[in-house]
């Protein structure tokens, strides 16, 4: 079945199977009906308050219920939702309300910092609207070239850009990921672990949304404990593990994570960060009856673009795991430098052109110019990962063609990571420089710095300043695991930091 529509396709499924479980956050239900009512009632409190038509709502919150009800109450009432995690640093929300001109935000948790100038909707307000009866018909629902949701992903110049992902766009990845190539059930129990301001996290609520599914919220609280999670995940029956690769290697920590205490667990689905051939080896051997899916795509493109099961064979013909092959719609170029299209084989940037590409950065045209064009009249993205093809139309993916890195499954902009650092008063010079492991994944973000002139009787007390002075600037997951104090910078002959020498250093390639 083709979904045309994703909120009458909820909403449909909430009047013919009404008692269905749509969220379960550890034993606490909400019905496909409790889902629509919520929405419902959210979406004639945005209606009746008149707000600038097509302006976005920002909300804040964790792995709630009432996150997922806010969302879908924004997008009946005409307005892309702009997800924004609990964790995020406050100087990441200021950016958000400056860059995103949000006309409403719901606060499903406490906000950490006083918002004047945009309607702030508090927990207890929020309880109260979804208390209240309301009268509520789909007169301006979001759909078409409208924006569903707008993700702000990190940036270059230390601010966040706001990729606009549409209701078209949206639906482009849905039909795929309930199409033939991942055999997604109906009704399937799923994992809802990843934040809501990743994109990954669509790849969880939205197929599962729309196909009577019942997601099984994961809060950080939870995740974050090893040993309450691990005491935690045999209880959610869970049917399909959406996450990135990191996320399972912790869930393999645990001995008892196998295929014998999930016995329905039938399918992971992969994507933020490179699946690396151990991980692959250990789940299949662990889960043997399930299939593990490895896909690619940044969040231009709507979550991901290319799948392939990773099966043994491919484990056993295979370095490092391909990435996949192109979603039916889509058309995947690799390129060189200069723009020419290259023959299988050869190593360029990949270009996704298709429906499910963005149409560009929120109030952002200088930077939409810059990465987005188009090819044979499809919107497209250049992405700047390289990868080669080959003469089976497999892609392999080959890196990053700039100094942008995945960890933990969260894209990470060394740039970004060196200007918050300099924002440090004892921080003369910064780097950024990711270590990588045996099988070329990013395992650690180190800090390399010139410091200013200080009292501190050790580097860690220093380290420990730095840390807390920018503790409510920067988001944890660019936090460096590991900060190097040197007297000074290595240069190029060109003036600049050598990055690539000190990259190759810390790597043991120097």
């Amino acid at each position: 079945m083709i979904i045309e529509n994703v909120i009458a396709t909820i909403d449909e499924i909430a009047t013919t199977h009404g008692d269905h479980v749509a969220y379960d956050e550890l034993g606490v239900t909400h019905s496909y009906s409790d889902l629509k009512q919520a929405s419902d009632r959210i979406a004639a409190y945005i209606t009746n308050h008149h707000l600038a038509t097509g302006a976005p709502i920002m909300i804040y919150g964790g792995q709630q219920f009432e996150m997922i009800a806010s969302f879908l109450g924004s997008v009946k009432s005409g307005h892309a939702y702009v997800p924004v995690d609990v964790n995020s640093a406050d100087e990441r929300l200021i950016d958000i309300i400056e860059i995103g001109q949000p006309a409403l935000v719901i606060a499903v948790d406490d906000l950490p910092i006083e918002i004047t100038d945009v309607p702030v909707v508090t927990p207890a307000q929020l309880a109260e609207i979804l208390a209240t009866p309301a009268d509520f018909s789909l007169t301006q629902p979001v759909s078409g070239d409208d924006n569903f949701y707008i993700i702000f992903t990190s940036g270059t110049t230390g601010k966040p850009k706001g990729v606009q992902i549409s209701h078209t766009n949206l639906l482009s990845f849905a039909n795929w990921m309930l199409g033939d190539d991942f055999a997604w059930q109906t009704g399937s129990n799923v994992l809802s672990q990843p934040p809501y301001s990743f994109d990954l996290s669509v790849m969880d609520w939205v197929p599962t949304l729309l196909s009577k599914g019942t997601l099984k919220a994961l809060p950080k609280a939870t995740a974050d404990d090893f040993k309450t999670l691990f005491q935690t995940l045999p209880t959610l029956a869970l049917n399909k593990w959406v996450s990135t690769p990191s996320f399972a290697d912790v869930a393999l920590l645990d001995p008892e994570f196998t295929q014998v205490n999930h016995p329905n667990l039938d399918t992971f689905l992969f994507c933020g960060e490179v699946l690396t051939k151990t991980t692959a080896e250990k789940l299949l051997a662990r889960f043997p009856k399930a299939k593990i899916f490895n896909t690619y795509g940044p969040t231009e493109a709507t979550v991901a673009v290319t799948g392939l099961p990773i099966t043994n064979d491919i484990i056993a013909n295979y370095d490092k795991m391909p990435i996949g092959y192109a979603n039916a719609d889509t058309q995947i170029i690799i390129q060189d430098p200069d723009g020419v299209v290259l023959p299988d084989g050869q190593s360029g940037e990949i270009v996704i052109a298709g429906p499910s590409v963005s149409k560009g950065y929120l109030n952002n045209p200088e930077k939409t110019a810059s990465a987005f064009t188009t090819v044979d009249g499809q919107q497209a993205y250049r992405t700047g990962d390289l990868a080669t093809r080959d003469a089976d139309g497999l892609l392999h993916y080959k890196g990053r063609s700039d100094f942008q890195i995945k960890l933990h499954g969260f894209r990470i902009e060394l740039e970004e990571v060196a200007q918050q650092l300099q924002q440090s008063q004892w921080v003369e010079q910064a780097v950024a420089v990711p270590r990588y492991d045996a099988d070329g994944k990013v395992k650690q973000l180190l800090a390399i710095l010139v410091a200013k002139e200080n009292d501190f009787d050790k580097p860690i007390l220093l380290t420990n300043a730095i840390k807390a002075e920018l503790e409510n600037i920067m988001m944890p997951y660019m936090m460096p695991g590991r900060f190097m104090y040197r007297e000074s910078m290595p240069l190029t002959p060109n003036g600049k930091i050598d990055l690539k020498g000190l990259i190759a250093e810390v790597n043991g390639n120097a």
